[in-house]
């Protein structure tokens, strides 16, 4: 009987070509027919182990298979409380060389944007999806922020000064960060994003 936890071990053992059929059969799997509580919890127990197991592993290959695996399911964690559970991590995968890993890392950060600029979007409502205060959203949109402009600090390159736009320039962490920027201050506002500015020059 095939699950979850089957398919992510082939992703972490087999050989590159089984690795490689394994993160196709996640998304296929996801989306069949029938699905049982067992298959959350699953994917639960993945979602929250990846960081550790990620760490395990050596191959290049391996490490895109596994994170673009866990970008397809990240949408079911169940961490609303704690939308940056996996902030840190995710921001480390954002200085990974391998194009496909940052791009799931940009995915998987921006998956949270929204309930995180919630207050801002829609001030005064109160959201069903989540029990995270206005406050505590505040905190983690600025570390985040701060995240995001010491990984363009620590990427930037002469060279990005004649990039007009974020689309045009070069794939790699500088660009990837530079995309989430664009989307948080989308969601945010220019205001509060002036607000996030002057806390980032106060340290």
């Amino acid at each position: 009987m095939t699950t979850f936890i089957k398919i992510f071990d082939t992703i972490l053992t087999a050989d590159k070509d089984a690795s490689r059929k394994a993160v196709r059969e996640v998304r296929k799997f996801l989306y069949r027919t029938h699905s049982d509580r067992n298959d959350y919890d699953d994917i639960k127990n993945i979602i929250d182990s990846a960081p550790g197991e990620y760490a395990e592993i050596s191959e290049d290959w391996r490490q895109e298979n596994f994170v673009i695996a866990v970008s397809v399911i990240y949408y079911l964690h169940d961490k609303e409380s704690q939308p940056d559970f996996l902030f840190s991590w995710l921001l480390h995968l954002l200085r990974h060389k391998n194009g496909n890993i940052r791009h799931a890392a940009v995915r998987m950060i921006e998956h949270e944007l929204g309930p995180l600029t919630y207050h801002l979007r829609c001030p005064g409502k109160k959201s069903s999806f989540h029990d995270f205060s206005p406050e505590q959203a505040d905190y983690i949109i600025a570390r985040l922020f701060e995240g995001l402009h010491i990984l363009m600090n620590d990427s930037w390159k002469p060279m990005y000064k004649k990039y007009k736009y974020i689309e045009s320039l070069p794939s790699g962490t500088y660009k990837s960060a530079q995309m989430i920027l664009s989307h948080l201050e989308d969601d945010c506002g220019n205001e509060y994003i002036r607000h996030l500015e002057e806390l980032l020059r106060q340290k």
